[in-house]
């Protein structure tokens, strides 16, 4: 298949890359100018644009059958919500219209298993309302319905991933938590009890794949996660048995930490700095993320390969290979 790649750069999407060129199709992928390109043993046509401006998409979509979908703004300090807006949502408009000029064969699009906030009757699916809590999945939301909209009203063929907590080898979103507990330095916040979905590279970009090729994928949207969710805390001990390391047998109330993380945010958001300290890094330990993916397995064929236990240790086998713990 000729795929067209947005988000080639970060973690989810250099992991596709490889994904694709390793199955022999012929990839287009989008970088903007300056980015650090991923380095892939196998050729890559790529091309400088943006999705704020429009700029390359045009030219992305020259020839493509199918278009994955990667690219956002993630949560960080020094973006307006605006700025979140004008990516995740126009960006996504304007490449939803570059392909329906293009003609593709399938548009799949990304978005997060946030969208559905903190889930009090778990597990959620896809039925389950959508409650995003913050601006980046607020607009992760608004960008999916609108996807779906899309293929709907105009007929481009479009599936919707929704990707459980991303983990394994060379992803650093959880570096912090697997270096804290390795160095036995780490404490449950709050009740412990609140779940967790994980899910390891491998079986995500499996998720696509079949996002991408599925017949009764149009049209859909789909929880790609792990076969199964864990409480806060034991995914801490599962983490201290890979590391060596230890969870203190003490927890820490969560109301001081979301206080303090207010605090810091008034103080450095103004000023474009990066917080030490996040209400959303609290709300890690005090929103529940637990999903059902019966649906893609029904519809998809998905089954998940990796268990928690083994990407646990394939993780941290990759850490202290590159020197991070």
């Amino acid at each position: 298949m000729r795929v067209a790649l947005t988000g080639a750069t970060g973690y989810t999407g250099s992991q596709l890359l490889q994904a694709l060129l390793a199955r022999g199709d012929e990839v287009t992928a989008l970088a903007r100018a300056g980015s650090a390109r991923p380095e892939v043993s196998g050729p890559v046509r790529w091309v400088e644009g943006d999705l704020r401006s429009g700029h390359g998409l045009d030219t992305l979509m020259l020839g493509a059958q199918g278009v994955l979908h990667v690219a956002a703004v993630y949560r960080t300090a020094g973006h307006p919500e605006s700025y979140y807006r004008d990516v995740n949502v126009g960006g996504t408009e304007r490449l939803l219209e570059a392909a329906s000029r293009a003609g593709v064969r399938r548009f799949v699009h990304t978005s997060t298993v946030g969208v559905y906030g903190d889930v009090r009757n778990p597990p959620a699916d896809e039925s389950s309302p959508l409650a995003p809590g913050d601006i980046y999945q607020q607009t992760k939301a608004e960008a999916e319905v609108l996807a779906l909209d899309f293929h709907r009203q105009r007929g481009l063929p479009v599936v919707v991933v929704r990707p459980g907590a991303i983990y394994g080898p060379g992803e650093t979103r959880l570096l912090k938590l697997f270096r804290a507990i390795a160095r036995r330095r780490y404490a449950i916040v709050g009740s412990g009890r609140t779940f967790y979905h994980p899910v390891f590279i491998d079986d995500l970009v499996q998720g696509f794949l079949l996002a991408l090729e599925r017949p009764q994928a149009v049209g859909e949207a789909f929880i790609v996660a792990g076969a199964r969710y864990v409480s806060q805390r034991e995914l801490a001990e599962l983490i201290a048995r890979h590391t060596g390391g230890r969870v203190w047998p003490f927890r820490i109330p969560a109301w001081p930490l979301q206080l303090a993380g207010a605090a810091c945010e008034a103080v450095c958001v103004p000023f474009g700095i990066e917080p030490p300290l996040h209400r959303r890094r609290v709300e890690f330990w005090i929103k529940s993320r637990a999903f059902s993916i019966e649906k893609a397995r029904r519809l998809l064929g998905y089954v998940p390969q990796v268990d928690l236990e083994e990407g646990i240790g394939r993780t941290v086998a990759a850490y202290r290979e590159a020197g991070w713990l």
